[in-house]
């Protein structure tokens, strides 16, 4: 795919992930929110009930019509992405990247498929079903290093394909440094991200970055946090493994938790929501991480 092609297929992406998001869909919709629960030394709290939690909307208390999760037995099954960044600075690190990666995919439990998103100036996007781990074993490491880096092309891709799935998303993003060749904005990303359901978990190994590495972990930081997802920074790549195992505690430790909304406009606004747990002293250190809220659905007013 040429650069131009590219740019035009990305902006394409953008304008449909944010016209799907308003979207009027007949029947009931689950508002759907993935919740990690953390004590004070940033490790999973397990074994909570649906009594724990409560959910507002706008300031207003909504009914639990869906809850799982809490311990790696009960996990709801997931939808996985994992992303790696292809682009010419990886070649010296590309071996040691891979065969971190394809650890960490052998040893996730409860997923229902995974698509890998691998991209330097170009995207490429394939989905593989628990019975084809073989092909994407050799996918992760039949790609060479190569060119700039289009990291936010990148995630609006995944984005947009992972739109149409149902239950969780998660994505683990890798990469070694900023976007350098994206026609998507960082803005238009960000209204992405927040517009989707996705959990990102962003990894990024920025030692080659100078004086620019603190700009891009508040880039990295900035889109997980959007998510309800979280940000490591490894500084070598020893290091890297280890990140894994953290994000998959927190994976095999979280929680589903859906309602229907009481509100039933179908204006496309955006609604605030806090999902908290309930006032108990066992809970006065726990930190809850989630997205902030949603787009909610859309149907144009009959014209006369």
């Amino acid at each position: 795919m040429s650069r131009v092609s590219m740019a035009a297929a990305v902006l394409v992406v953008s304008t449909a992930l944010l016209s799907a998001q308003q979207v009027f869909r007949s029947g009931v919709d689950l508002v759907h929110f993935g919740v990690v629960v953390t004590d004070k030394s940033g490790a999973p709290i397990l074994n909570l009930s649906e009594a724990d939690f409560e959910i507002l909307e706008d300031g207003k208390r909504q009914a639990v019509k869906f809850f799982a999760g809490g311990e790696p037995e009960s996990a709801p099954p997931l939808h996985l992405g994992f992303m790696i960044d292809n682009s010419g600075s990886m070649l010296e690190d590309i071996k040691d990247v891979q065969t971190a990666a394809i650890k960490f995919l052998n040893t996730v439990d409860n997923i229902l498929d995974v698509t890998l998103t691998d991209f330097d100036i170009e995207v490429r996007v394939a989905r593989f079903g628990l019975d084809d781990y073989p092909r994407l074993i050799e996918r992760i490491r039949s790609r060479k290093p190569d060119g700039y880096t289009a990291l936010y092309d990148a995630l609006g891709v995944y984005l947009n394909g992972a739109y149409s799935q149902t239950g969780d998303k998660i994505l683990v993003l890798y990469t070694d440094g900023g976007d350098t060749r994206s026609a998507m904005t960082q803005g238009e990303l960000l209204d992405l991200l927040k517009a989707s359901d996705v959990t990102v978990y962003s990894i990024g190994y920025l030692q080659h970055q100078g004086s620019g590495r603190h700009e891009q972990q508040q880039i990295l930081t900035r889109f997980a946090s959007t998510t309800g997802g979280q940000a490591f920074f490894p500084t070598s790549l020893k290091e890297l493994e280890g990140m894994y195992e953290r994000i998959l505690r927190e994976i095999s430790g979280r929680y589903s938790i859906g309602y229907v909304s009481s509100n039933a406009k179908l204006d496309g606004a955006w609604r605030v929501v806090k999902v908290r747990l309930v006032d108990k002293p066992e809970f006065k250190n726990a930190k809850i991480r989630t997205r902030s809220g949603y787009y909610a659905p859309y149907k144009p007013a009959t014209q006369k």
